[in-house]
């Protein structure tokens, strides 16, 4: 009996399976050369690109907690908003330098998702929920109040950036600010595919598949779910730097409530757990507010929640798991 089950269960190896998945195939490739012909094709919409780019790094942040881990949060712009203002604080106390200050951010939000990651852990469901919520309004409010550091209603003002490696200067064009954050934005993806396509991506799978389980074959759920929410808001917090350094601003808004609850919009628009369901869920997203604002300023909230219906409707696992989906019944059919 165990002869004819050993070629079985090497068919079947995880670390093949993993090994697989790490491939890059000719649809990716495609997908990040498309992400260069906004330089050609449309120089005039980069500032609106290096804003997709910015929100699309926002939304693989929160992607790793939601569509991997099954944690959902109503509350990660707080690490948005603390990298944001991190940024733009180190920039407007002298040191201007995009790299450095953008690594500063990141590693702050890092500092501050591990703090917090020991109550989350603690608590599920619905409790979850209001937990991240309230965290993220406590940290609005004292940004709020502290108007002599972060300038309150008013914005972060005097943030000013060097030019970008020495040569490229951050312009009102949008030339600098998009290439800058799609390098980000790709080099980030890169880390957080090889990370999902691990064991410990796998095991992140099991907490959201079997959370009672998990512990029961000796993985160790909490620090699994510490770890993935400390590096969720580093990547965070590297959106937020972007968004200050290429805006040369921060409002509050980034600490915002309606900035948590449109991210997690766009993961279920894309398709949560998929890492380019962020990804396309974001562009989306952004271009369909951006038009819809054009062509009806007063009204383009509602056609924005048509669209979004017609999404949950037709497709409920998102785009890309509507079309995962067509696929699998084309191959059978074929």
């Amino acid at each position: 009996m165990s002869v004819t089950t050993a070629p079985a269960l090497a068919a079947v190896d995880p670390r093949e399976v993993l090994r697989a998945q790490v491939k890059w195939r000719w649809l990716e490739t495609i997908f990040w050369l498309a992400t260069l012909l906004p330089f050609l094709v449309a120089p005039t919409y980069l500032v609106l690109g290096s804003q997709i780019a910015i929100t699309a790094l926002f939304a693989l942040s929160l992607d790793l907690i939601v569509g991997y881990c099954g944690l959902v949060s109503l509350g990660h712009a707080a690490f948005f908003g603390f990298g944001a203002y991190t940024a733009g604080l180190i920039s407007k106390a002298g040191w201007g330098e995009p790299i450095t200050g953008l690594l500063a951010a990141g590693c702050a939000a890092m500092v501050l998702g591990y703090l917090t990651s020991f109550i989350i852990v603690r608590i599920t469901h619905f409790a979850l929920i209001m937990v991240t919520l309230g965290m993220c309004l406590l940290l609005y409010e004292v940004a709020n109040k502290a108007h002599s550091i972060t300038g309150g209603d008013d914005g972060l003002q005097g943030v000013h950036m060097w030019p970008l490696l020495g040569h490229f200067q951050f312009d009102l064009y949008g030339t600098t600010a998009y290439g800058y954050a799609i390098v980000i934005l790709f080099l980030s993806f890169l880390v957080l595919r090889r990370l999902v396509n691990s064991p410990f991506g796998l095991s992140l799978r099991g907490i959201r598949e079997n959370p009672r389980r998990m512990p029961a074959i000796g993985s160790p759920m909490s620090n699994r779910i510490r770890t993935i929410y400390t590096i969720s808001a580093a990547f965070a917090g590297l959106a937020g730097g972007l968004l200050a350094q290429t805006t040369e601003f921060v409002a509050l808004d980034a600490l915002s409530f309606q900035r948590s609850a449109e991210v997690l919009v766009m993961l279920v628009l894309g398709g949560a757990g998929r890492l380019y369901g962020g990804l396309i869920g974001a562009m989306i997203f952004m271009i369909a507010r951006d038009q819809l604002a054009d062509m009806n300023p007063q009204y383009w909230y509602f056609w924005l929640g048509l669209l979004l219906i017609a999404v949950i409707v037709f497709l409920p696992n998102g785009i890309l798991g509507g079309c995962a989906e067509l696929l699998a019944r084309w191959r059978r059919k074929a």
